[in-house]
């Protein structure tokens, strides 16, 4: 049951947003194409823009490897797969199929409901916590956001899953001092190796199950006159380490000369001042409150932000001593303490490496919600367990507002159901960027041909623009289509100055000019036409200005 409804919820409205930039990356890198194909520094047509989410016939994994390993910063087997996939879904108007693609992680998202409900069972062999994890895994609005984009996120999920099924049965022969089985030990370690081949990130997830280890040799010599190296199950438990450690040194050049440091990573390196520094500790509290729950936060109109806000906080004034009085009893019952601890190991773990990183490598990873998978399946585990403390016994009054365990557990999951149509309305966890809004202002304000510049320094800023061409030729295909330019930028920012020169002499007049996130001096032949004083509406991720060129 909790597997169809999260199916239905992460597939309802899969197509209603537009994609956003690193999904252009997914569809673009998936199909075997590369972003190098596309033209700078002249003006193009949108069908010449959009060529890279053509399906190419000859293409194959060996090509989806190439371009993501020189463009990009992510291991491939997420793409791999989805190049095999979206083989499976015609184009639409010649370009890859987004349902296609979405669906994939739509699918694995799903597929963490039955994989959550087995990891709880392990680790509590309890029925009831493992059926309200499942059930807070289906309607998680955190999880909703991610399953319903075309990334990566939604398979890491569940390599993160089985490796903390791993660490869970591996906790129990050290519990008991039974050797670790071989063939767990092996499995761990390819479950370990196909998660770094996903995300490079799963290493977190890695180092918060060393952190735990490292607590469990501890209590485990403090309680035993065996030293740990030598006995059962440690020696298993270094070889899997090694071969960890193994499978992760491979990547390593790779991650090294792509990753941070470069470009597409400068987001997340902005250096902060004054209130600025305490941004972090917001984005990520708000980043712990939207796995439980989100209400229409980001809804258009302000009187429904504002309300929705005030029921999130009576909320979770409310439901906070709730679940905080079973996390205390799941820590005082001695069949579930040390299961317990070692799940807030991993989450307060994964936590302190996200603070460490933010505060003191410069590297702000609460920016990136979506970071948080890393220890989302321990937060939910956790979760299940302690709403299960207080669905029995059921009677029980346990709020000062009269309501029994049973009544507060369906509220909690009924507040999450109500927070998954906020999602995949588009209400909350709204993308980033809205093309569909930039089209339709380009439609009511520009009467004559246009054309839209902007400054390009890595494929993120032709995803940008191809967001634009796209919802042009699918949702608009009998308007005409504008011009686009991306003026290339490397150290210097007058080359894209230059370039819009040097493109503008070349087109004829009228022409509506629209600067989209165009980082550079105003080029002398912008100045000579005129600005335009309306005002507009602002888009999410497109900063435009507009100026109309008349004849000389």
């Amino acid at each position: 049951m909790w597997l169809l409804i999260g199916l239905g919820l992460r597939l309802a409205n899969l197509t209603s947003k537009p994609p956003w930039t690193d999904e252009f990356s997914t569809l673009v890198f998936s199909l075997g194409n590369s972003f190098l194909q596309v033209p700078l520094d002249q003006a193009i047509a949108p069908d010449i823009l959009l060529q890279p989410l053509q399906p190419q016939a000859g293409a194959t994994f060996q090509d989806v490897w190439a371009h993501l390993s020189h463009e990009t910063n992510h291991p491939p087997l997420y793409f791999v797969l989805a190049h095999w996939w979206m083989q499976l879904f015609p184009t639409i108007g010649g370009l890859v199929s987004l349902w296609g693609a979405r669906s994939l992680a739509a699918i694995f998202g799903a597929a963490s409901i039955p994989a959550i409900y087995g990891l709880s069972w392990l680790s509590f062999r309890s029925r009831s916590a493992s059926n309200l994890a499942a059930a807070m895994m289906a309607v998680s609005p955190y999880g909703i956001f991610l399953a319903q984009e075309a990334r990566h996120y939604t398979l890491a999920i569940l390599w993160v899953i089985a490796s903390l099924a791993c660490l869970v049965i591996t906790t129990n022969h050290i519990q008991h001092r039974t050797k670790l089985p071989i063939w767990i030990a092996l499995s761990w370690v390819v479950i370990n190796a196909l998660g770094i081949a996903t995300h490079y990130f799963f290493t977190l997830t890695l180092c918060t199950e060393a952190l735990v280890l490292v607590f469990l040799a501890w209590q485990y010599r403090q309680n035993s006159s065996i030293v740990p190296p030598i006995s059962p199950p440690w020696k298993r438990i270094y070889a899997v380490a090694v071969g960890t450690g193994v499978a992760g040194i491979i990547w390593l050049p790779i991650f090294l000369q792509n990753s941070y440091g470069s470009k597409l990573t400068e987001w997340i390196q902005q250096p902060r001042v004054g209130f600025a520094w305490l941004s972090p500790l917001f984005q990520a509290f708000a980043a712990w409150v939207t796995m439980l729950y989100l209400l229409p936060v980001e809804a258009p109109h302000i009187a429904i932000m504002i309300a929705s806000g005030l029921v999130m906080l009576i909320f979770l004034i409310w439901a906070a001593p709730i679940m905080v009085r079973g996390f205390k009893i799941q820590l005082q019952q001695p069949e579930t303490r040390l299961m317990t601890q070692v799940y807030v190991g991993v989450v307060i773990g994964a936590i302190a490496l996200f603070f460490i990183f933010t505060y003191f490598l410069g590297i702000d990873l609460t920016r990136g919600a979506r970071y948080n998978f890393v220890y989302f399946p321990a937060v939910i585990v956790l979760l299940g367990a302690t709403l299960a403390v207080c669905w029995h016994p059921p009677q029980e009054v346990i709020s000062r507002w009269g309501i029994n365990g049973k009544q507060a557990v369906i509220i909690i999951w009924l507040m999450g159901f109500v927070s998954a149509i906020t999602v995949f309305s588009n209400l909350g966890y709204q993308k980033y960027y809205r093309p569909d809004q930039f089209v339709q202002l380009i439609k009511q304000t520009s009467s004559v041909p246009a054309l839209i510049a902007t400054t390009q320094r890595t494929h993120v800023h032709i995803g940008e623009m191809m967001g634009v061409a796209r919802e042009f030729k699918i949702q608009n295909p009998k308007f005409p289509s504008p011009l686009f330019l991306l003026a290339h930028q490397d150290q210097d920012p007058n080359t894209s100055t230059t370039a819009l020169e040097n493109t503008l002499k070349t087109l004829p007049r009228p022409l509506d000019l629209w600067l989209v996130n165009f980082h550079a001096p105003v080029a002398e032949a912008v100045k000579q036409c005129t600005a335009d004083t309306q005002s507009l509406p602002a888009v999410n991720g497109y900063e435009y200005k507009i100026y109309h060129c008349f004849k000389n």
